[in-house]
């Protein structure tokens, strides 16, 4: 039986191999005449080079020396575009949506892993999802989320103080003399506390449920364990899922592929299969849970993490008075438990900790942003009400310039569903000299934004802009932005893309980092660690130390030093 399998699965990937080549050299297109960077390997071209943790000095060198399109070689001579051309955004991410959709790969891996929710599934299946699940993420909504955001985050100020408090570990062999010159002061690895706090904010706002206490000796859920584990687990399967898991997908039933999974002899899939049941069975139980108590009534969802204004309660009661032909199945509702989940939380905890890593660097910033929070609280046992949080000037201003530069996603993908001409708002200039004003693009070709290169573009933001400048977003911005129509949702950035699959939870995300940032920053002082930290540039960015670059995985972390405010 085994070996049937693997005969099936060597038989898939070679056909698959075979057709790459032959289209290569078959279809002919303006791809060919775009200039790009010189070929590294005849298996994959220069596609490693384009995803790897340590890419960031290529992806700026490639957006210096081509422009805006770039055609890069990808698996088999295949030609792919690397693209951050405003117009050509526009095309992409908006006005043809639909033509240009997320890769197959990226589809089923979210499917197969996540259930079909928003990132797992396509055309009117996507469209009917989001139709629900937009009104769900209103301003109104948010509000109500405020102080379980501020529950969450004064919860994780106080194990802190407390870790300060209690000192080093090592004191007991300090003198006297040192033991009196002792600062309170204490290094921290932030950004484990960062993941937990994400998972624990969207955990009760999002899901009514909480994963975690945010102290130190805390015993974590299993699924906070699975979440932590799974992108480092998936690391074993990158080319399996990119290249053979759309085609395997297809065979033989979800019992039949999973009956395939429990006989084959590999030790990290079979972990990994684990992961994935506890994250699908946690997300079963969560959705269970909600509706048991809407039918017991108010009194039992008042009971819950939530108190029933939670997004998936929202959800859950927005889906059982939608006509039939609106709802969502009790699949899609699972999926989105999940869904949500990985899109909330490492994405928000990669941009807190590079936001509190900036600012220990830069302490005169830190020491405006301390000061206005300071200013702007009149209560000193009040927290800062919605309004009077987004409404701050210089905190606004150091989110937005972080995510300008440090994007936690830098860079998205999408795959041509049928030829298609692809307009440029600038020409390029062809290997054979011709100007190119727009790109013949045949049918599935794979499509790379680069968001960071957009957020970055000396040409739209000018010639400091690979310098983090929090005080840009207080001035006027640069005229430019008006003309060339960037078409992020948020502050003429790619950051959380655009379109009809932009992040639905970017005003979510926004308040959960400036909840986090103003408690934190009114007790605690920030300064770097002796450690020298390296940030991957992986689907996510994420901090590492730089000893340990050479590492094939390597350990997540930021140690920062955390000292107590006067």
């Amino acid at each position: 039986m085994i070996h049937l399998i693997i005969y099936t699965f060597s038989l898939c990937a070679a056909s698959w191999a075979v057709w790459r080549l032959l289209r290569r050299y078959v279809v002919n297109s303006d791809l060919d005449n775009i200039p790009g960077p010189p070929v590294q390997s005849i298996w994959n071209g220069n596609f490693s080079k384009v995803f790897n943790p340590n890419a960031w000095g290529f992806h700026q060198e490639i957006s210096e020396k081509y422009g805006s399109v770039v055609k890069i070689k990808s698996l088999l001579g295949e030609n792919q575009l690397y693209v951050f051309d405003p117009k050509a955004m526009h095309h992409i991410v908006v006005k043809d949506q639909f033509i240009y959709e997320e890769t197959s790969a990226f589809i089923q891996n979210n499917k197969t892993c996540l259930g079909p929710g928003l990132l797992g599934t396509l055309g009117e299946q996507h469209r009917k999802q989001r139709k629900m699940l937009n009104p769900v993420f209103s301003m109104a909504h948010l509000r109500n989320m405020i102080p379980i955001f501020y529950n969450v985050t004064n919860k994780l100020r106080d194990t802190l103080a407390m870790k300060i408090a209690n000192g080093p570990q090592e004191v007991w062999f300090l003198s006297l003399y040192e033991f009196l010159c002792l600062k309170l002061e204490r290094k921290v690895d932030i950004l484990h506390w960062m993941s937990r706090t994400a998972l624990e904010l969207v955990g009760q706002s999002g899901l009514g449920y909480s994963f975690d206490t945010l102290t130190e000796d805390a015993v974590l859920h299993p699924y906070s364990l699975s979440v932590k584990k799974f992108v480092p687990a998936s690391f074993h399967f990158i080319w399996a899922r990119n290249y053979l898991l759309p085609f395997l997908s297809k065979i033989g039933s979800p019992k039949f592929q999973r009956r395939v999974i429990d006989l084959l002899p590999w030790k990290e899939l079979h972990e990994f299969r684990d992961i994935v049941d506890v994250l699908h069975n946690t997300a079963v139980e969560i959705i269970e849970s909600k509706k048991k108590a809407m039918a017991a009534g108010d009194d039992a969802v008042l009971d819950q993490v939530g108190q029933g204004k939670d997004i998936i309660s929202i959800l859950l009661r927005a889906n059982m008075a939608a006509s039939k032909a609106d709802s969502l199945s009790e699949e899609e509702l699972v999926g989105q438990v999940s869904t949500l989940t990985f899109a909330a939380t490492d994405t928000t905890s990669s941009a807190l900790s590079r936001i509190l890593y900036l600012l220990s660097h830069h302490p005169e910033v830190q020491e405006k942003l301390r000061h206005e929070l300071m200013q702007a609280r009149k209560d000193p046992d009040v927290d800062l009400s919605y309004d009077e949080l987004v409404n701050l000037p210089y905190l606004d201003a150091v989110c937005r310039e972080t995510l300008r530069l440090y994007a936690p996603v830098p860079t998205m993908s999408r795959t041509t569903r049928q030829d298609i001409v692809l307009p440029l708002s600038k020409p390029v200039i062809g290997l054979d000299g011709r100007e190119m004003h727009e790109i013949f693009v045949p049918n599935n070709t794979n499509v790379i934004i680069g968001i960071m290169a957009s957020n970055r573009n000396p040409e739209i933001w000018g010639p400091d802009s690979l310098e983090w400048k929090p005080e840009r977003w207080l001035e006027p911005l640069p005229q430019q932005l008006d003309s060339v129509h960037i078409p992020g949702v948020y502050s003429h950035l790619m950051t959380f893309l655009g379109g009809g699959r932009a992040c639905i939870g970017f005003k979510f995300s926004q308040l959960e980092m400036k909840v986090v940032l103003s408690v934190l920053l009114r007790t605690f002082r920030f300064s770097p660690s002796n450690k020298e930290i390296f940030w991957q540039m992986n689907a996510i960015a994420t901090p590492i130390l730089e000893k340990d670059r050479k590492q094939t995985i390597p350990h997540s972390q930021l140690p920062l030093v955390l000292h107590l405010v006067d």
